[in-house]
Protein backbone atom coordinates (compact mmCIF):
# COMPACT_ATOMS: atom_id res chain seq x y z
CA UNK A 1 0.00 0.00 0.00
CA UNK A 2 2.85 2.65 0.72
CA UNK A 3 4.41 1.23 -2.85
CA UNK A 4 1.07 2.34 -4.55
CA UNK A 5 0.37 5.26 -2.40
CA UNK A 6 3.82 6.35 -3.36
CA UNK A 7 3.50 6.01 -7.34
CA UNK A 8 0.33 7.18 -7.15
CA UNK A 9 -0.06 9.90 -9.62
CA UNK A 10 -3.19 12.08 -8.01
CA UNK A 11 -3.93 11.54 -4.06
CA UNK A 12 -6.74 9.16 -3.81
CA UNK A 13 -8.69 9.54 -0.88
CA UNK A 14 -9.53 6.37 -0.24
CA UNK A 15 -6.35 4.91 -0.81
CA UNK A 16 -4.75 7.22 1.88
CA UNK A 17 -7.49 6.07 3.98
CA UNK A 18 -6.44 2.27 3.66
CA UNK A 19 -2.94 3.01 4.07
CA UNK A 20 -2.71 5.15 6.77
CA UNK A 21 -6.10 4.66 8.71
CA UNK A 22 -7.74 1.07 8.35
CA UNK A 23 -4.74 -0.57 7.60
CA UNK A 24 -2.86 0.40 10.09
CA UNK A 25 -6.01 0.01 12.45
CA UNK A 26 -5.83 -3.32 12.05
CA UNK A 27 -2.41 -4.18 12.37
CA UNK A 28 -2.03 -2.66 15.96
CA UNK A 29 -5.25 -4.76 16.76
CA UNK A 30 -3.65 -7.71 15.73
CA UNK A 31 -0.86 -6.47 18.05
CA UNK A 32 -2.57 -5.59 21.27
CA UNK A 33 -4.61 -9.36 20.94
CA UNK A 34 -1.12 -11.31 20.71
CA UNK A 35 0.35 -9.37 23.87
CA UNK A 36 -3.02 -9.65 25.92
CA UNK A 37 -3.03 -13.40 24.65
CA UNK A 38 0.49 -13.65 25.42
CA UNK A 39 -0.13 -12.16 28.90
CA UNK A 40 -2.92 -14.68 29.47
CA UNK A 41 -1.45 -17.57 28.78
CA UNK A 42 1.45 -16.71 30.66
CA UNK A 43 -0.74 -16.45 33.76
CA UNK A 44 -2.15 -19.83 32.51
CA UNK A 45 0.94 -21.83 32.77
CA UNK A 46 2.16 -20.06 36.08
CA UNK A 47 -1.04 -21.51 37.52
CA UNK A 48 -0.50 -24.98 36.72
CA UNK A 49 3.07 -25.40 36.54
CA UNK A 50 4.36 -22.28 38.79
CA UNK A 51 8.10 -23.07 38.18
CA UNK A 52 8.22 -24.05 34.60
CA UNK A 53 7.87 -19.64 33.75
CA UNK A 54 10.56 -17.74 34.47
CA UNK A 55 9.87 -13.96 36.32
CA UNK A 56 12.17 -12.56 33.24
CA UNK A 57 12.87 -13.89 29.69
CA UNK A 58 16.64 -15.60 29.96
CA UNK A 59 18.73 -13.66 27.23
CA UNK A 60 22.39 -15.54 26.11
CA UNK A 61 24.17 -14.27 23.45
CA UNK A 62 27.07 -16.51 23.83
CA UNK A 63 24.36 -19.17 22.48
CA UNK A 64 24.82 -18.15 18.52
CA UNK A 65 21.36 -18.96 17.88
CA UNK A 66 19.88 -17.16 20.64
CA UNK A 67 22.24 -14.58 18.98
CA UNK A 68 21.29 -14.88 15.70
CA UNK A 69 17.89 -14.81 16.99
CA UNK A 70 18.08 -11.29 18.80
CA UNK A 71 19.58 -9.77 16.03
CA UNK A 72 16.88 -10.88 13.75
CA UNK A 73 14.13 -8.97 16.17
CA UNK A 74 16.62 -6.19 16.03
CA UNK A 75 16.69 -5.46 12.76
CA UNK A 76 12.80 -6.44 12.22
CA UNK A 77 11.86 -4.10 14.84
CA UNK A 78 13.71 -1.28 13.53
CA UNK A 79 12.50 -1.40 10.26
CA UNK A 80 8.59 -1.71 11.77
CA UNK A 81 9.46 1.23 14.12
CA UNK A 82 10.73 3.23 11.40
CA UNK A 83 7.79 1.96 8.82
CA UNK A 84 5.37 3.27 11.76
CA UNK A 85 6.53 6.31 12.20
CA UNK A 86 6.71 7.34 8.99
CA UNK A 87 3.16 5.69 8.60
CA UNK A 88 1.96 7.79 11.87
CA UNK A 89 3.50 10.52 10.24
CA UNK A 90 1.68 10.23 6.44
CA UNK A 91 -1.58 9.31 8.73
CA UNK A 92 -1.47 12.97 10.43
CA UNK A 93 -0.42 14.73 7.39
CA UNK A 94 -3.27 12.73 5.12
CA UNK A 95 -5.82 13.61 7.86
CA UNK A 96 -4.95 17.07 7.70
CA UNK A 97 -5.04 17.22 3.68
CA UNK A 98 -8.18 18.59 1.66
CA UNK A 99 -8.73 14.95 -0.16
CA UNK A 100 -9.53 13.64 3.41
CA UNK A 101 -11.73 16.13 4.41
CA UNK A 102 -13.70 16.55 1.04
CA UNK A 103 -13.64 13.10 -0.55
CA UNK A 104 -13.67 10.48 2.41
CA UNK A 105 -17.44 10.93 3.20
CA UNK A 106 -18.40 11.62 -0.46
CA UNK A 107 -22.08 12.32 -0.42
CA UNK A 108 -21.90 14.55 2.98
CA UNK A 109 -19.24 17.03 1.93
CA UNK A 110 -19.65 16.66 -1.67
CA UNK A 111 -21.47 20.44 -1.25
CA UNK A 112 -18.53 21.75 0.45
CA UNK A 113 -16.08 20.30 -1.87
CA UNK A 114 -17.13 21.35 -5.00
CA UNK A 115 -18.22 25.02 -3.23
CA UNK A 116 -14.49 25.27 -2.06
CA UNK A 117 -12.85 23.98 -5.45
CA UNK A 118 -14.78 26.84 -7.12
CA UNK A 119 -13.91 29.32 -4.98
CA UNK A 120 -11.37 31.65 -3.98
CA UNK A 121 -9.64 29.49 -1.17
CA UNK A 122 -9.43 26.41 -3.37
CA UNK A 123 -5.19 26.61 -2.84
CA UNK A 124 -6.14 26.91 1.16
CA UNK A 125 -6.69 23.31 2.75
CA UNK A 126 -9.30 23.38 4.90
CA UNK A 127 -7.74 22.69 8.13
CA UNK A 128 -6.15 26.18 7.84
CA UNK A 129 -9.01 27.25 8.42
CA UNK A 130 -11.39 25.14 10.27
CA UNK A 131 -8.63 23.90 12.44
CA UNK A 132 -5.23 26.36 12.31
CA UNK A 133 -2.02 25.94 14.14
CA UNK A 134 -1.08 24.38 17.67
CA UNK A 135 -2.33 20.75 19.29
CA UNK A 136 -5.32 21.98 21.39
CA UNK A 137 -7.31 22.64 18.54
CA UNK A 138 -6.10 19.85 16.38
CA UNK A 139 -7.32 17.97 19.20
CA UNK A 140 -10.56 19.30 19.31
CA UNK A 141 -10.94 18.97 15.63
CA UNK A 142 -10.71 15.45 16.01
CA UNK A 143 -13.15 14.53 18.57
CA UNK A 144 -15.37 16.47 16.57
CA UNK A 145 -14.79 14.10 14.25
CA UNK A 146 -15.56 11.38 15.78
CA UNK A 147 -18.68 12.19 16.42
CA UNK A 148 -19.19 13.54 12.59
CA UNK A 149 -18.07 9.68 11.60
CA UNK A 150 -20.61 8.15 14.43
CA UNK A 151 -23.34 10.69 11.88
CA UNK A 152 -22.16 9.52 8.71
CA UNK A 153 -22.32 6.02 9.53
CA UNK A 154 -25.30 5.79 11.26
CA UNK A 155 -27.00 8.18 8.40
CA UNK A 156 -27.55 11.15 11.26
CA UNK A 157 -25.88 13.95 10.19
CA UNK A 158 -28.73 16.79 8.74
CA UNK A 159 -29.53 17.61 4.94
CA UNK A 160 -28.24 20.06 4.47
CA UNK A 161 -25.14 20.59 6.77
CA UNK A 162 -26.40 23.19 9.86
CA UNK A 163 -24.16 26.31 9.56
CA UNK A 164 -22.30 28.16 10.72
CA UNK A 165 -20.17 25.80 12.34
CA UNK A 166 -20.61 27.23 16.26
CA UNK A 167 -17.31 25.92 17.32
CA UNK A 168 -15.39 27.64 15.13
CA UNK A 169 -11.92 28.72 15.59
CA UNK A 170 -11.79 32.43 15.96
CA UNK A 171 -11.02 34.46 12.97
CA UNK A 172 -8.16 36.53 14.14
CA UNK A 173 -6.25 32.82 14.92
CA UNK A 174 -7.09 31.69 11.32
CA UNK A 175 -8.38 34.55 8.98
CA UNK A 176 -6.13 37.39 9.94
CA UNK A 177 -3.03 35.09 9.55
CA UNK A 178 -3.51 36.16 6.17
CA UNK A 179 -5.84 38.67 5.75
CA UNK A 180 -4.07 41.53 8.23
CA UNK A 181 -7.48 43.96 9.01
CA UNK A 182 -4.68 46.83 9.82
CA UNK A 183 -3.53 47.23 6.57
CA UNK A 184 -7.07 47.61 4.93
CA UNK A 185 -7.65 51.11 4.04
CA UNK A 186 -9.42 53.55 1.42
CA UNK A 187 -11.43 51.88 -1.32
CA UNK A 188 -11.85 49.09 -3.76
CA UNK A 189 -13.58 49.62 -7.00
CA UNK A 190 -15.79 46.35 -8.14
CA UNK A 191 -17.83 46.23 -11.07
CA UNK A 192 -21.09 44.06 -11.07
CA UNK A 193 -22.24 42.70 -14.92
CA UNK A 194 -25.63 42.03 -14.48
CA UNK A 195 -27.73 40.90 -17.78
CA UNK A 196 -31.51 41.22 -18.11
CA UNK A 197 -34.49 38.93 -18.72
CA UNK A 198 -34.91 40.33 -22.13
CA UNK A 199 -34.91 39.09 -25.73
CA UNK A 200 -31.05 40.33 -26.26
CA UNK A 201 -29.90 39.59 -22.70
CA UNK A 202 -28.61 43.10 -22.19
CA UNK A 203 -25.96 43.88 -19.60
CA UNK A 204 -26.39 46.14 -16.72
CA UNK A 205 -23.55 47.14 -15.61
CA UNK A 206 -22.65 49.03 -12.12
CA UNK A 207 -19.36 50.52 -10.80
CA UNK A 208 -18.70 51.20 -7.24
CA UNK A 209 -16.29 52.06 -4.75
CA UNK A 210 -16.53 49.99 -1.95
CA UNK A 211 -15.26 51.83 1.32
CA UNK A 212 -13.14 48.69 2.64
CA UNK A 213 -11.88 51.36 4.87
CA UNK A 214 -9.18 50.00 7.95
CA UNK A 215 -8.96 49.77 11.28
CA UNK A 216 -5.42 51.15 12.17
CA UNK A 217 -4.63 54.35 13.54
CA UNK A 218 -1.36 54.22 11.89
CA UNK A 219 -2.95 54.27 8.56
CA UNK A 220 -5.04 56.80 9.17
CA UNK A 221 -8.62 57.12 10.60
CA UNK A 222 -10.79 54.00 11.03
CA UNK A 223 -13.41 54.08 8.84
CA UNK A 224 -15.44 51.75 6.23
CA UNK A 225 -16.37 48.59 6.12
CA UNK A 226 -13.64 47.37 8.20
CA UNK A 227 -14.78 49.24 11.29
CA UNK A 228 -16.08 46.78 12.65
CA UNK A 229 -13.00 45.00 13.55
CA UNK A 230 -11.14 47.57 14.36
CA UNK A 231 -9.38 46.24 17.50
CA UNK A 232 -10.47 50.16 19.11
CA UNK A 233 -14.56 48.60 19.02
CA UNK A 234 -15.96 45.94 20.36
CA UNK A 235 -19.26 45.11 18.46
CA UNK A 236 -21.29 41.84 20.26
CA UNK A 237 -24.76 40.80 19.60
CA UNK A 238 -27.26 38.52 20.12
CA UNK A 239 -29.09 36.25 17.32
CA UNK A 240 -32.78 34.06 17.59
CA UNK A 241 -31.67 32.04 15.19
CA UNK A 242 -28.75 28.99 14.55
CA UNK A 243 -28.22 30.61 11.67
CA UNK A 244 -27.64 34.70 12.70
CA UNK A 245 -29.81 36.04 10.35
CA UNK A 246 -32.07 37.24 12.89
CA UNK A 247 -30.06 39.89 15.30
CA UNK A 248 -32.14 42.07 17.69
CA UNK A 249 -29.77 43.08 20.03
CA UNK A 250 -26.42 44.93 19.91
CA UNK A 251 -24.02 46.16 21.59
CA UNK A 252 -21.27 48.82 21.04
CA UNK A 253 -18.11 49.58 22.94
CA UNK A 254 -15.69 51.84 22.35
CA UNK A 255 -12.00 52.65 23.14
CA UNK A 256 -12.99 54.52 25.89
CA UNK A 257 -15.41 51.78 27.39
CA UNK A 258 -18.31 53.85 26.53
CA UNK A 259 -21.10 51.09 25.65
CA UNK A 260 -24.41 51.90 23.37
CA UNK A 261 -26.69 49.19 23.23
CA UNK A 262 -29.31 48.93 20.03
CA UNK A 263 -32.61 47.39 20.25
CA UNK A 264 -34.84 46.00 16.96
CA UNK A 265 -38.13 47.99 17.79
CA UNK A 266 -39.46 45.48 15.26
CA UNK A 267 -39.54 42.88 17.85
CA UNK A 268 -37.70 44.25 21.01
CA UNK A 269 -36.18 41.55 23.11
CA UNK A 270 -36.92 41.09 26.89
CA UNK A 271 -34.30 42.26 29.16
CA UNK A 272 -34.64 38.19 30.59
CA UNK A 273 -33.64 37.15 26.53
CA UNK A 274 -31.11 39.84 26.75
CA UNK A 275 -29.16 38.60 29.93
CA UNK A 276 -29.73 35.05 29.42
CA UNK A 277 -29.05 34.84 25.20
CA UNK A 278 -25.49 34.06 24.15
CA UNK A 279 -23.69 36.80 22.90
CA UNK A 280 -21.30 36.52 20.05
CA UNK A 281 -17.75 39.29 19.47
CA UNK A 282 -18.24 40.11 16.00
CA UNK A 283 -15.43 39.38 13.68
CA UNK A 284 -14.68 37.98 9.93
CA UNK A 285 -16.88 35.53 9.47
CA UNK A 286 -19.98 37.40 11.03
CA UNK A 287 -20.11 39.13 7.62
CA UNK A 288 -17.38 36.84 4.99
CA UNK A 289 -19.48 33.47 6.30
CA UNK A 290 -19.54 32.05 3.33
CA UNK A 291 -15.71 32.55 2.33
CA UNK A 292 -15.08 29.07 0.98
CA UNK A 293 -18.50 27.42 0.70
CA UNK A 294 -20.22 30.13 -1.78
CA UNK A 295 -23.56 28.85 -3.50
CA UNK A 296 -24.58 31.08 -5.81
CA UNK A 297 -28.03 32.24 -6.79
CA UNK A 298 -29.06 30.99 -10.38
CA UNK A 299 -29.00 34.73 -11.73
CA UNK A 300 -25.69 35.55 -10.46
CA UNK A 301 -24.02 32.24 -11.83
CA UNK A 302 -25.21 33.15 -15.11
CA UNK A 303 -24.72 36.41 -15.07
CA UNK A 304 -20.92 35.17 -14.40
CA UNK A 305 -20.63 32.78 -17.21
CA UNK A 306 -22.42 35.29 -19.39
CA UNK A 307 -19.73 37.88 -18.29
CA UNK A 308 -17.00 34.99 -19.23
CA UNK A 309 -18.43 34.21 -22.17
CA UNK A 310 -18.93 30.73 -21.49
CA UNK A 311 -22.92 31.54 -22.52
CA UNK A 312 -23.74 33.03 -25.40
CA UNK A 313 -25.44 36.27 -25.07
CA UNK A 314 -26.99 36.04 -28.78
CA UNK A 315 -29.24 33.55 -27.82
CA UNK A 316 -32.19 34.57 -27.23
CA UNK A 317 -33.36 34.86 -23.52
CA UNK A 318 -30.84 32.97 -22.37
CA UNK A 319 -30.68 34.47 -19.30
CA UNK A 320 -34.58 34.11 -18.45
CA UNK A 321 -34.44 30.04 -19.62
CA UNK A 322 -30.85 29.50 -17.21
CA UNK A 323 -32.17 30.57 -14.40
CA UNK A 324 -35.49 29.16 -14.58
CA UNK A 325 -34.19 25.92 -15.02
CA UNK A 326 -31.96 25.99 -12.40
CA UNK A 327 -34.32 27.04 -10.38
CA UNK A 328 -36.76 24.09 -10.93
CA UNK A 329 -37.63 21.54 -8.19
CA UNK A 330 -35.96 18.22 -8.71
CA UNK A 331 -34.84 15.60 -6.47
CA UNK A 332 -31.30 14.00 -7.79
CA UNK A 333 -29.10 15.46 -9.78
CA UNK A 334 -29.06 13.49 -12.93
CA UNK A 335 -32.99 14.32 -12.60
CA UNK A 336 -31.90 17.99 -13.40
CA UNK A 337 -29.16 17.41 -15.90
CA UNK A 338 -31.46 15.74 -18.04
CA UNK A 339 -34.39 18.40 -17.53
CA UNK A 340 -31.57 21.22 -18.15
CA UNK A 341 -30.95 19.66 -21.07
CA UNK A 342 -34.58 18.79 -22.39
CA UNK A 343 -36.07 22.28 -21.49
CA UNK A 344 -33.26 24.20 -23.48
CA UNK A 345 -33.17 22.24 -26.23
CA UNK A 346 -37.35 21.98 -26.05
CA UNK A 347 -37.35 26.06 -25.83
CA UNK A 348 -35.43 26.91 -28.57
CA UNK A 349 -36.66 24.14 -30.69
CA UNK A 350 -40.45 25.50 -30.64
CA UNK A 351 -39.77 29.10 -30.21
CA UNK A 352 -37.06 29.99 -32.43
CA UNK A 353 -36.72 27.39 -34.85
CA UNK A 354 -34.30 29.41 -36.56
CA UNK A 355 -32.04 29.26 -33.71
CA UNK A 356 -32.06 26.09 -33.33
CA UNK A 357 -30.96 24.60 -36.44
CA UNK A 358 -28.33 27.12 -37.38
CA UNK A 359 -26.83 27.31 -33.71
CA UNK A 360 -26.86 23.77 -32.36
CA UNK A 361 -23.72 23.49 -31.27
CA UNK A 362 -23.84 26.66 -29.39
CA UNK A 363 -26.69 25.81 -27.88
CA UNK A 364 -25.49 22.54 -26.42
CA UNK A 365 -22.33 24.55 -25.48
CA UNK A 366 -24.81 26.38 -22.98
CA UNK A 367 -26.73 23.19 -22.11
CA UNK A 368 -23.32 22.00 -20.97
CA UNK A 369 -22.33 25.15 -18.95
CA UNK A 370 -25.48 25.44 -16.76
CA UNK A 371 -25.38 22.15 -16.37
CA UNK A 372 -21.75 22.32 -15.00
CA UNK A 373 -23.48 25.68 -12.88
CA UNK A 374 -26.41 23.25 -11.61
CA UNK A 375 -23.27 21.12 -10.11
CA UNK A 376 -21.25 23.49 -8.76
CA UNK A 377 -24.02 25.39 -6.55
CA UNK A 378 -27.07 23.07 -6.55
CA UNK A 379 -27.05 19.64 -4.55
CA UNK A 380 -30.90 18.56 -4.46
CA UNK A 381 -29.63 14.89 -2.22
CA UNK A 382 -28.35 17.03 0.62
CA UNK A 383 -31.28 19.71 -0.12
CA UNK A 384 -28.10 22.56 -0.14
CA UNK A 385 -28.46 25.66 -2.23
CA UNK A 386 -27.93 29.47 -2.35
CA UNK A 387 -31.22 29.34 0.19
CA UNK A 388 -30.21 27.20 2.34
CA UNK A 389 -26.74 28.80 3.14
CA UNK A 390 -26.99 32.59 2.60
CA UNK A 391 -24.19 34.83 2.19
CA UNK A 392 -24.18 37.83 4.33
CA UNK A 393 -21.27 39.97 2.67
CA UNK A 394 -23.33 42.00 0.59
CA UNK A 395 -27.25 42.30 0.92
CA UNK A 396 -28.11 41.42 -2.02
CA UNK A 397 -29.90 37.93 -2.13
CA UNK A 398 -30.32 37.54 1.74
CA UNK A 399 -30.44 40.52 4.97
CA UNK A 400 -26.57 40.51 5.22
CA UNK A 401 -25.78 43.72 6.22
CA UNK A 402 -29.49 44.97 7.48
CA UNK A 403 -29.49 42.57 9.73
CA UNK A 404 -28.24 45.07 11.88
CA UNK A 405 -27.92 48.13 8.94
CA UNK A 406 -31.81 48.18 8.43
CA UNK A 407 -32.77 51.78 10.07
CA UNK A 408 -34.42 50.14 12.96
CA UNK A 409 -32.00 49.27 15.57
CA UNK A 410 -32.32 52.18 17.86
CA UNK A 411 -30.27 53.01 21.48
CA UNK A 412 -32.16 54.45 24.45
CA UNK A 413 -30.94 57.91 23.27
CA UNK A 414 -32.25 57.73 19.86
CA UNK A 415 -28.96 56.77 18.41
CA UNK A 416 -30.19 54.62 15.15
CA UNK A 417 -27.78 52.03 13.31
CA UNK A 418 -27.43 54.19 10.00
CA UNK A 419 -28.50 52.40 6.74
CA UNK A 420 -27.60 55.14 4.63
CA UNK A 421 -26.19 53.18 1.53
CA UNK A 422 -23.30 55.56 0.77
CA UNK A 423 -21.63 54.51 4.05
CA UNK A 424 -20.47 51.36 2.93
CA UNK A 425 -20.80 52.12 -0.98
CA UNK A 426 -20.64 54.66 -3.83
CA UNK A 427 -21.78 54.18 -7.31
CA UNK A 428 -19.90 55.84 -9.61
CA UNK A 429 -21.38 54.50 -12.88
CA UNK A 430 -24.65 52.94 -13.99
CA UNK A 431 -25.19 51.88 -17.37
CA UNK A 432 -29.14 52.38 -17.33
CA UNK A 433 -28.61 56.03 -16.08
CA UNK A 434 -28.31 59.22 -18.31
CA UNK A 435 -24.53 59.92 -19.80
CA UNK A 436 -24.27 63.15 -17.51
CA UNK A 437 -24.81 61.46 -14.48
CA UNK A 438 -21.73 59.35 -14.89
CA UNK A 439 -17.96 59.78 -14.80
CA UNK A 440 -16.98 60.41 -18.39
CA UNK A 441 -14.79 57.26 -19.87
CA UNK A 442 -12.83 56.86 -22.56
CA UNK A 443 -8.79 56.97 -23.68
CA UNK A 444 -6.93 58.60 -21.32
CA UNK A 445 -6.30 62.80 -21.67
CA UNK A 446 -3.60 64.21 -20.13
CA UNK A 447 -4.60 67.42 -17.95
CA UNK A 448 -2.09 69.34 -20.17
CA UNK A 449 -1.60 69.79 -23.38
CA UNK A 450 1.75 68.21 -24.74
CA UNK A 451 2.00 68.76 -28.12
CA UNK A 452 4.47 66.33 -29.62
CA UNK A 453 5.74 65.01 -26.53
CA UNK A 454 1.84 63.48 -26.01
CA UNK A 455 4.20 60.30 -28.02
CA UNK A 456 6.19 59.48 -25.30
CA UNK A 457 5.96 56.99 -22.87
CA UNK A 458 5.23 58.28 -19.29
CA UNK A 459 8.35 57.34 -17.31
CA UNK A 460 10.02 59.82 -19.83
CA UNK A 461 8.63 62.57 -18.03
CA UNK A 462 7.88 60.90 -14.49
CA UNK A 463 10.76 59.62 -12.67
CA UNK A 464 10.13 58.06 -8.97
CA UNK A 465 11.41 59.74 -6.39
CA UNK A 466 13.10 62.87 -8.41
CA UNK A 467 12.24 66.50 -9.02
CA UNK A 468 10.63 67.11 -12.68
CA UNK A 469 12.25 67.45 -15.13
CA UNK A 470 11.47 68.93 -18.63
CA UNK A 471 12.08 66.84 -21.29
CA UNK A 472 13.33 69.70 -23.48
CA UNK A 473 16.11 72.05 -21.75
CA UNK A 474 14.30 74.99 -21.65
CA UNK A 475 17.20 77.27 -19.62
CA UNK A 476 15.89 80.37 -17.87
CA UNK A 477 11.88 79.41 -18.98
CA UNK A 478 12.19 76.50 -16.69
CA UNK A 479 11.42 78.88 -13.71
CA UNK A 480 7.53 79.51 -15.38
CA UNK A 481 4.66 77.85 -14.95
CA UNK A 482 3.65 74.89 -16.75
CA UNK A 483 1.03 77.22 -17.75
CA UNK A 484 2.62 79.39 -19.38
CA UNK A 485 3.09 77.65 -22.46
CA UNK A 486 0.69 74.20 -22.03
CA UNK A 487 -2.23 76.46 -23.07
CA UNK A 488 -5.39 74.63 -22.41
CA UNK A 489 -7.45 73.75 -25.81
CA UNK A 490 -10.02 76.52 -26.47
Amino acid sequence: MFAIEITSATENPYIGILTYIIFPSILIFGIFVMVVGALFERRRRRRSDPGSIMAYPKLDLNDAQTRRSFMTFLVVTFFFVAASAFGSYRAFEYTESVPFCGQTCHTVMKPEFIAYQAGAHARVTCVQCHVGSGAGWYARSKLSGAYQLYSVAFNKYSRPISTPVHNLRPAPETCEQCHWPEKFFGAQMKVFNRYQNDEKNTLHQTRMLINVGGSSAGTGQATGIHWHVNPANEVSYISTDKQRQVIPWVQMKDRDGNITEFFDRSQQPSAEQIATAPRRTMDCVDCHNRPAHQYLPANIAVDQSLAAGALDQSLPFLKQKAVEVLNGSYETTPEALDAISANLNDYYRTSYPDVYSQKQPVIQTAVTEVQRIFQTYFFPEMKTNWQTHPNNAGHLNSQGCFRCHDGQHVSKTGKVITNDCNVCHTVIFDSKAPPEQNTQTGPFKHPVDLGSLAERSCSSCHKPDQPFKHPLNLGDISKFQCAACHKKPD
